[in-house]
């Protein structure tokens, strides 16, 4: 057993797995401490390396591409300190961070674990039911749905819909980007409906803004996760699909046709908020142009 325990967290690898268990001091974000204990199989790992600095170092696991669904959720936009596969070192610990890093780094070597992309999540994610209380809303998912119930503070065409209740079956993605405190954020869920669709997030109904506490707005990352690590695996995407739009339609339907009869039905939805008196004149064509420049 190669073990190091720091204030920032845990590493213990018993020849097989490395147990990555965060530290309870209120350092450790607020993301590492819900997301909890991860357990990464040795297969799902690229390489280790320790990085040691004048007052601290910190060691680094890198995973391969494909092997977890945390990392294909946040695609790499996660913030240095929430990373769970980062651990801060005091440096008089550089010695024992150092075994650790060798002994991880020699079993991937005896075990001849290979760096390619993997055709399947070796890790499970986070489990469910989870629930992120957001800046604009609740998202909550049980393994079956994807739930958004507004705030009082949410865009007032969002409230006017109610709760948005999202199938597993109708999503094809999950987009996500964090909010940094100075830019706001966003996580999207993907339907073939609204696979076109270009409404900014404050207007988009299948889409959370985070523009509130940056820490808090992180968690939503653990939905994000949740949902991808139960959609199709990246490998099973068509060799033809162009990998700067991973949720495009398949070819099979025809993208013009189904483009328009979103359209139609988006600006059917905005007409009977309208006429119902749900939307002002003013706030039905602010949004009505909204949607027409998105499509």
């Amino acid at each position: 057993m190669a073990e190091i325990i720091q204030r920032d967290g845990t590493w213990a690898f018993d020849g097989t797995t490395v147990r990555i268990t965060p530290g309870l001091h209120r350092s450790v974000p607020l993301f590492r401490q819900t997301y909890g204990e991860i357990a990464v199989p040795l297969e799902a790992v690229s390489g280790v390396v320790f990085e040691p600095e004048r007052k601290r170092g910190r060691l680094r696991m890198r995973l391969r591409e494909g092997a977890d669904p945390l990392l294909q959720a946040t695609g790499g936009r996660l913030p240095d300190a929430a990373d769970p596969y980062r651990l801060a070192v005091d440096v008089d610990r550089a010695g024992v961070a150092e075994y650790v890093a060798e002994e991880i780094r020699r079993a991937l070597l005896l075990d001849q674990i290979p760096k390619e992309p993997t055709k399947t999540y070796l890790l499970s994610g986070p489990p469910v039911p989870v629930s992120v209380r957001s800046s604009d809303g609740t998202v909550s998912f049980d393994g079956l749905q994807v739930r958004i119930d507004w705030t009082d503070t949410s865009d007032r065409v969002k409230r006017a819909t109610g709760p948005r209740i999202i199938a597993i079956t109708d999503l094809v993605g999950v987009e996500w980007l964090p909010n940094s405190g100075y830019e706001d954020g966003f996580l999207r869920f993907v339907t073939r409906e609204t696979a076109f669709s270009k409404l900014p997030p404050e207007k988009d109904p299948y889409a959370l803004d985070l523009w509130g506490s940056a820490r808090r707005d992180l968690l939503t990352a653990l939905v994000a996760t949740a949902v991808t690590a139960r959609l199709p695996h990246p490998s099973t995407r068509s060799a033809t699909d162009d990998p700067d739009r991973p949720h495009r339609l398949p070819s099979a339907i025809p993208p013009q046709a189904d483009h328009h009869d979103v359209l139609l039905r988006r600006l059917r939805e905005l007409g009977e908020l309208h006429r119902e008196g749900v939307l002002t004149d003013e706030e039905f064509a602010m949004t009505k142009a909204v949607v027409l420049r998105g499509f």
